[in-house]
C-alpha cells in the first residue's frame, strides 16, 4: 500500500527548492529552519555528507540534498538554508540538517491533491517519494525523508557526529613550559 493511499485528511508540507524543482516535506518531520551556517567538514565520509554544525551545543551532521539527488553542489547564497529534521530508521531518531536552496513556504495538501510516486522501472528506486503534490498547476515532490538515506548512511552521519563531538569533549592538558619542550616548541623571548 502506497503511502498516498494512507493519507486521508489535509496535510502540511514545508516546501524548499533544490536547482529549480520544488520538493516538500511533512511538517511533522521539521524541527527548524536555520540560515547557513559554517559547516565542520568530517574526513572519510560520502561526499552529500557535508560535515556538522552545532545546534545548541548538540553536533547535527548536515547534508546536500542536491548531491544525495544527483545533483550539483549547493550554492551558497542568502536564501540558502539548513532545515533540522528528525527522521526515523529501524526505530531509532536521528536529527539530521538538510540542505536547501531556499524554503518556499508551509502549506497544505487535500489527499485528491497528492498523486502516487511515478514508477520508473525496476531499477531505479523511488520509495523515498510519498507522491506527486499538485499547486497551482506545479508539481511538487513529496519526500519520505525516513527513506531518502539507507540505514548505512544513516550509521555514518551519525557516527560522522559522534566521533567530532568526542573530539570536541577531549580534555586537552594546559601548555607548560616543559610541554612545549617535549613538543619541540621552541619560544624566544
Amino acid at each position: 500500500m502506497s503511502a498516498v493511499n494512507t493519507i486521508t485528511e489535509a496535510t502540511q508540507y514545508l516546501s524548499f527548492k533544490l536547482d529549480n524543482e520544488i520538493f516538500a516535506l511533512d511538517i511533522d518531520k521539521v524541527r527548524e529552519i536555520l540560515d547557513y551556517t559554517a559547516i565542520t567538514k568530517v574526513p572519510r565520509t560520502p561526499e552529500f555528507m557535508l560535515g556538522v554544525i552545532n545546534l545548541r551545543g548538540g553536533v547535527v551532521p548536515v547534508v546536500d540534498l542536491r548531491l544525495k539527488f544527483g545533483m550539483t553542489e549547493t550554492e551558497k547564497t542568502v536564501n540558502t538554508c539548513i532545515i533540522i529534521t528528525e527522521i526515523e530508521l529501524d526505530n531509532e531518531k536521528a536529527i539530521i540538517g538538510a540542505l536547501a536552496d531556499s524554503v518556499d513556504e508551509v502549506f497544505d495538501l487535500e489527499p485528491d491533491q497528492i498523486e502516487p510516486a511515478p514508477k520508473i522501472g525496476t531499477r531505479l528506486k523511488t520509495d523515498f517519494i510519498n507522491g506527486m503534490g499538485k499547486k497551482d498547476d506545479e508539481f511538487i515532490i513529496i519526500l519520505d525523508i525516513d527513506k531518502v538515506f539507507s540505514t548505512d548512511e544513516i550509521s555514518l552521519v551519525q557516527n560522522a557526529g559522534s566521533t567530532v563531538k568526542a573530539e570536541e569533549e577531549e580534555p586537552t592538558a594546559p601548555i607548560t613550559e616543559s610541554s612545549k619542550e617535549e613538543a619541540g616548541v621552541v619560544c624566544h623571548a
